[in-house]
C-alpha cells in the first residue's frame, strides 16, 4: 500500500506531498515549532537503557547500506569507564547514484542532530563527529549552521540539557572527508578521522568496542539516526505499522524491513529524485508512480537497486521488492542505499560492467593485494572485451576472479572487492549474451590473442 502521508520528509515538500520548489533550510525556531527536539527532552527523561530498548524494539536497521540492526548496534557498547566515547555519523554518501542523505542535511537537519544526541544520551557517549564527504560544500555549510545553533540552544556545550556524560559536556564537531570512496566503510572513516590515510581495519575488534582513537565507538548512517526522534515520539508498534514485516512463519530472530526509507531514483525517467515510501515497494512502482515512468519512449533494461556495489536486477526482475531481503531473493548483494539507478534498453551492459569496473578500480586504497589488482584486472579485462578483442577465455578469467576477491572469500579486509565482484558478476550472469556476442568474432583474429602468442 502506497504511503499516504510523509514521516521522514514531513518538513520537506517532496513528491507526491508537496512542490520540491517549496523547499527551505528548516532552522532551529521553525523546527521546535513543528515538536522538535520533544523527543530529546523526552530521552533525557528516561533511562538511558529505557532509550535503547524502544529502537530496539522498533527493529530500525541501518539506512546506510548494510541494514544492521541499530538498537543491537548500540546494546554492543561496553560499561562506561569514565573516559571518551565516540559517536561517528557517516555522512560520506560516496555511492554513485546516491543522494539521499544530502536532502536531510539541506533542508532539515536538526532532525538528524536530534537523532545524534538522542543517540549520545541512551549510549552514555559524549563525543560525535559527523563525518562529511568533502565534495559536500553546500551540505558542510548547512550542517554548520544547524549545529552552531544547536550550540545556542543548549542542545550541546556547557549547559546542556542532556547534562555532562561521563563527566564532559556534550560536543559535535564536523569534520570533512578528502574524497576517497572507502572512507564510507566506517573503519576506514575512522582512520580518516584520526588524521591517517583511509585504510579500513581488520576486524575484530569491532568499533563498538575500539573504535576512533581506540574508544568505544557508535557509527550510523545519516537517515538511520534521523528515525530516532520519532520513534521515540510515536514508538516502536508505530513504526513497525510502516514497511513490511516477516514472512509468514518466520521467528521473531529474523530481521524484518519496518518503517518507511529514502529513494532516490536516477537515468532516463521523468522524475528523478529522492522520494519515501514504504519498504518492499516494487521497483516497477517506484519507477512508474514516483519517478514518472520512463523518458523519451524509451524502455527499462535493468537497475542498480542502492548503489552499484549491489549489483543489477535485469527485466525478468522489474518488480522486485525493494526491502531487506532483496539480495537473497534476486541475486544481488542487497537493497544497499535504495537509490534506484535506471539502464534503457539502448545501452551496453559491457559499457556498464566496464564503468563499473574502472569506478572500483579507481577507487580500491591498495591496501589488498587481491582488490589492488583484481579490479584492475578486471577493468582491463572488460576494455578489452568492449572493444572488441576479447576471448571467451576472458570471460571465465572475469567470473574466476569476481568470486575469489573480497571478504566474503576471505582474501581482502573490506567490502570493497566484494561490491566489485557482485557488480560484475551480476552483470555478466544476467546479460550473458551481450558478453558472449561481444567476444565472438568471426572473420577475425583476437588482438589479445595474438599478444599472448
Amino acid at each position: 500500500m502506497p504511503l499516504d502521508t510523509p514521516i521522514l520528509t514531513r518538513r520537506i515538500p517532496t513528491p507526491p506531498f508537496g512542490d520540491p520548489a517549496e523547499r527551505k533550510y528548516i532552522p532551529y525556531y521553525r523546527y521546535v515549532e513543528t515538536d522538535g527536539y520533544a523527543s530529546l527532552d523526552q530521552a533525557v527523561g528516561m533511562e538511558p537503557k529505557a532509550v535503547i530498548d524502544i529502537v530496539k524494539a522498533s527493529e530500525l536497521r541501518g539506512r546506510g547500506g548494510a541494514g544492521f540492526p541499530a538498537g543491537v548496534k548500540w546494546g554492543f557498547l561496553p560499561p562506561e569507564d569514565g573516559k571518551r566515547r565516540y559517536l561517528a555519523i557517516n555522512a560520506d554518501e560516496s555511492e554513485p547514484a546516491t543522494f539521499k542523505d544530502r536532502m536531510l542535511m539541506d533542508f532539515d537537519p536538526h532532525l538528524v542532530i536530534e537523532g545524534i544526541a538522542i543517540c549520545m544520551h541512551a549510549c552514555r557517549l559524549d563525543t560525535a563527529y559527523f563525518y562529511i564527504r568533502g565534495e559536500y560544500h553546500h551540505q558542510r555549510d548547512m550542517m554548520l549552521k544547524a549545529i552552531a545553533e544547536a550550540y545556542g540552544n543548549g542542545i550541546f556545550g556547557p549547559g546542556s540539557r542532556m547534562g555532562q556524560i561521563n563527566g564532559r559536556d556534550p560536543e559535535l564537531h564536523l569534520h570533512r572527508g578528502a574524497g576517497a570512496y572507502i572512507c564510507g566503510e566506517e573503519t576506514g572513516l575512522l582512520e580518516s578521522l584520526e588524521g591517517k590515510r583511509g585504510w579500513p581495519r581488520i576486524k575484530p575488534p569491532f568499533p563498538a568496542v575500539a573504535g576512533a582513537f581506540g574508544r568505544p565507538t557508535i557509527i550510523n548512517n545519516v537517515e538511520t539516526l534521523a528515525y530516532v526522534p520519532l520513534i521515540l515520539q510515536h514508538g516502536a508498534d508505530w513504526f513497525k505499522g510502516y514497511g513490511k514485516g516477516r514472512a509468514e512463519g518466520a521467528p521473531p530472530t529474523v530481521p524484518a524491513s519496518f518503517g518507511t526509507k529514502l529513494f532516490g531514483i536516477s537515468g532516463p525517467v521523468k522524475k528523478p529524485g529522492v522520494y519515501e515510501e514504504n519498504l518492499g515497494i516494487p521497483m516497477s512502482e517506484l519507477i512508474e508512480r514516483l519517478g514518472g515512468g520512463m523518458r523519451d519512449g524509451r524502455k527499462y533494461k535493468a537497475a542498480i537497486p542502492g548503489g552499484i556495489s549491489m549489483g543489477v536486477l535485469d527485466r525478468e526482475q522489474y518488480d522486485a521488492p525493494l526491502d531487506f531481503d532483496i539480495g537473497k531473493k534476486y541475486a544481488c548483494l542487497g537493497l544497499g542505499t535504495a537509490c534506484v539507478t535506471v539502464i534503457p534498453e539502448d545501452f551496453s551492459m559491457v559499457s556498464v560492467a566496464r564503468n563499473v569496473a574502472r569506478f572500483f578500480s579507481h577507487e580500491s586504497c591498495g591496501q589488498c593485494t587481491p582488490c589492488r589488482e583484481g579490479t584492475n584486472w578486471m577493468y582491463k579485462m572488460l576494455s578489452r572485451i568492449e572493444q572488441g578483442d576479447g576471448t571467451t577465455k576472458d570471460l571465465d578469467l572475469l567470473l574466476e576472479l569476481s568470486g575469489s576477491m573480497g571478504s566474503m572469500p576471505g582474501t581482502t579486509i573490506c567490502g570493497l572487492a566484494d561490491g566489485a565482484n557482485w557488480a560484475i558478476r551480476t552483470i555478466v550472469n544476467k546479460f550473458w549474451d551481450e558478453f558472449e556476442a561481444a567476444v565472438v568474432h568471426r572473420g577475425r583474429v583476437s588482438l589479445a590473442v595474438l599478444g599472448a602468442a
